[in-house]
């Protein structure tokens, strides 16, 4: 009877001392006979614990050991999740260990998932005095239910269904890993819920059990905690064996590199696969929609002041968009883009940006944390950067001493490694086509974040290039085969990184070099070897091969043919290594200014019928009438120059034969004619320009100088700058 009796008092005060810790953030279970703190026991495991955070990195994130003999023998078991930074690990098992042997300090038997958000890792230390690997244990069980609870007006009925589709998934993810390793029973998923803020669920098991043994353990507790504390906001309930976490935000890190994964309104897990179509035309519905965190039109104009003046952060798009800065009721900051109502274009682009933003995840892009488009509002939700974007900082005075050469240098590196997230490591292949100062914002720390997805083309995996007859984007910065023939690839976005590569490092507006353009001056530059004039000012004291080492890597950016044009990958290697050879560029593309309606958007008329008549003529002459030198009118006829009144565009019949209806044409025989005709005309041209273009370059040469040798002037002595400024 004494027997019974003292196991009733070891498992209520077992139970009692979790119960007690409800309140605190980390799970930590406390069981076991009650010891003398100074037991030759519990001097074992504080020596055990010592060696326990190294030797848990050196095994691969997971470890067991024993120390002692019985019966004061310490047995030990410790994890740390997938994925882990070695530091980040050691700094885990030590906090653990110091709380165990603080919490615990006279019971044999601990264990403690720490996954605190703080922390960068979530790891499990258990110790008992019976050996703890293979040992399957489902209790003691820890349970933390967050303090805050789901709004009573939401639809739990349809987030149960939700909500449990997404605990299936995660036990299947977590106990199925095709990978065997010390940590495979592990599963992070950031799921998309109907009405509802994404859902952050992480499950994982020691690797030691089996996986029919992990199954049980993560199923239980997640039956669990919907029994005894549905309705909160997330929560965790642990055990030695296995930890199921789940909330509304993303926790300690452990989605930093996942795939979101959208869960359907009737509950199912399954993802569709992404449509062929890259854009979502007019009014069609977009199903993707419903599977994206929706907020409610009463909480944006409670975060944003009913999209108070007060709140305003600026326009864009056109002025098609205005944009807010808000707080949302859990304290989180969030910039709040604002289509204007009626817009058909801004309609387009609302869908298309929500469509791809919810299926990307990088630190170089800025996250999109949900929409909203009830009645007339269509209104999307980011995350809040405090440093607005880079164009009010590479384009302004003052602001441009604050980019230091290393600060531009992180912000040149992250805005390509975004756009070979885009281009290459995704999921899916997106062509941004907008890429410009503006559409980067920087964060806290500078880092940039590639906004403004509202004109992206969804490519095919497998597709290369595509030809639109909408040219959307902005004048300056588009790629020459882009704007002329509405040919799309990862190349066009390759130009426009060129363009604003050399604007960071100049300083200057693409559209400040005398209509000529940052590229063609730039090229100009280092044909004659003086690339150092188009430098920023700010950047003289810095090393100087290594900006004009950037300057090469813009100009090969920007050459004409888009073939020549480096990848982003290439890039990549480009700025990090300081071994490997550039290359050296290409002449870059000369357009001409193209015809540009009020929205901004360029269009082209079909050119397929022009050429195939243009060559259909040719034909008729026949070769026997073209032995001798062609008159100017056939000459014209033969180089197929034809100047389109309606779209300001000439093509060429040379380009023709790319067209497959006139790819039967032979053209052989009258190519050097259109070369000649085509040299001769471009000849004339250039003499024309030259006498102004000299006038043009040596004014802005002059201008440059000056402007140096005053802001050298003024860093030597201030107050000259005062006195300028006063003058001024």
């Amino acid at each position: 009877m004494v027997k019974y009796f003292s196991l009733i008092i070891v498992l209520a005060s077992s139970l009692l001392l979790v119960l007690q810790d409800l309140e605190q953030v980390h799970a930590l279970g406390c069981s076991g006979i009650f010891l003398n703190g100074n037991s030759s026991y519990f001097q074992n495991r504080q020596s055990l614990f010592s060696t326990l955070a190294s030797k848990v990195v050196a095994n691969g994130g997971f470890y067991n050991a024993s120390l002692g003999k019985n019966p004061n023998r310490v047995h030990a078991l410790v994890l740390c999740a997938r994925g882990y930074e070695q530091q980040a690990c050691i700094s885990c098992v030590e906090k653990v260990t110091q709380e165990i042997q603080t919490s615990c300090p006279n019971r044999m038997n601990s264990f403690h998932w720490d996954n605190g958000d703080g922390d960068h890792v979530s790891c499990l230390v258990r110790t008992s005095n019976q050996s703890t690997f293979k040992n399957f244990q489902l209790v003691p069980a820890a349970i933390y239910p967050s303090p805050l609870t789901i709004e009573p007006s939401k639809d739990m009925t349809l987030f149960s269904k939700q909500w449990e589709a997404t605990v299936n998934r995660t036990v299947q993810a977590a106990t199925e890993a095709k990978n065997i390793s010390v940590l495979q029973y592990y599963s992070a998923v950031e799921a998309e819920f109907t009405e509802f803020p994404n859902v952050y669920m992480l499950m994982q098991c020691t690797p030691d059990i089996t996986s029919q043994d992990c199954k049980i353990c993560l199923e239980k507790s997640g039956t669990y905690f919907k029994k005894q504390f549905w309705g909160r906001q997330g929560g965790e309930v642990s055990r030695p064996s296995g930890v199921f976490r789940w909330d509304l935000y993303a926790f300690h890190g452990a989605f930093d590199n996942i795939t979101r994964v959208p869960v359907l309104p009737g509950g199912q897990g399954q993802a569709q696969p992404p449509s062929k179509d890259s854009s979502i035309k007019g009014n069609k519905e977009y199903s993707d929609g419903q599977l994206m965190l929706r907020f409610d039109l009463g909480m944006i104009l409670m975060a944003t002041n009913d999209f108070s003046s007060d709140n305003t952060l600026g326009q864009g798009g056109f002025g098609l968009e205005n944009w807010f800065q808000g707080i949302l009721p859990n304290g989180q900051e969030i910039a709040v883009k604002r289509l204007t109502k009626g817009s058909g274009q801004g309609d387009m682009e609302f869908k298309n940006e929500v469509s791809l933003l919810t299926r990307l995840q990088h630190r170089n892009l800025v996250k999109l944390l949900g929409f909203c488009n009830e009645g007339d509002e269509e209104v999307l939700v980011y995350e809040f950067v405090p440093n607005s974007s880079l164009d009010h900082f590479i384009f302004d005075e003052e602001k441009r001493s604050f980019l230091t050469w290393e600060v531009r240098c992180k912000i040149i590196e992250g805005i390509a490694r975004g756009f070979l997230y885009l281009h290459e490591d995704s999921q899916l292949k997106i062509i941004h086509r907008d890429l410009k100062a503006s559409n980067i914002l920087l964060d806290a720390e500078m880092n940039p974040k590639v906004a403004d997805f509202g004109t992206a083309r969804l490519f095919n995996t497998d597709e290369t290039r595509a030809e639109t007859r909408r040219i959307a984007g902005t004048r300056g910065y588009m790629a020459p085969e882009y704007v002329n023939h509405g040919q799309i690839s990862a190349k066009s976005d390759v130009y426009s990184f060129g363009v604003m590569l050399l604007e960071i490092i100049s300083g200057e507006r693409n559209k400040s070099f005398e209509g000529e353009g940052i590229a063609a001056f730039a090229w100009k530059r280092w044909v004659e070897g003086r690339p150092e004039i188009i430098i920023d000012p700010f950047l003289v004291e810095n090393p100087s091969n290594e900006i004009i080492k950037l300057i090469q890597i813009g100009l090969l950016c920007v050459q004409e043919n888009a073939s020549k044009r480096p990848t982003m990958s290439s890039v990549i290697v480009w700025l990090g290594s300081e071994t490997i050879k550039v290359p050296l560029p290409k002449a870059p593309a000369f357009t001409s200014k193209q015809s540009q309606s009020e929205d901004g958007i360029m269009s082209i008329s079909n050119l397929v019928s022009s050429p195939a008549s243009i060559i259909s003529s040719i034909n008729h002459l026949g070769h026997h009438h073209l032995r001798h030198r062609p008159s100017s009118s056939q000459a014209s006829i033969v180089s197929g120059v034809v100047h389109l009144r309606r779209n300001h565009l000439r093509c060429t019949a040379s380009e023709a034969l790319y067209n497959p209806d006139v790819s039967n044409v032979d053209m052989e025989p009258y190519s050097h004619w259109s070369l000649n005709f085509r040299r001769n005309s471009r000849l004339q041209r250039m003499k024309k320009r030259t006498t102004t273009k000299k006038k043009k370059e040596a004014k802005l040469r002059l201008q440059l100088q000056r402007r140096r040798k005053t802001r050298i002037k003024a860093r030597k002595n201030p107050s000259r700058l005062i006195r300028l400024q006063s003058l001024s």
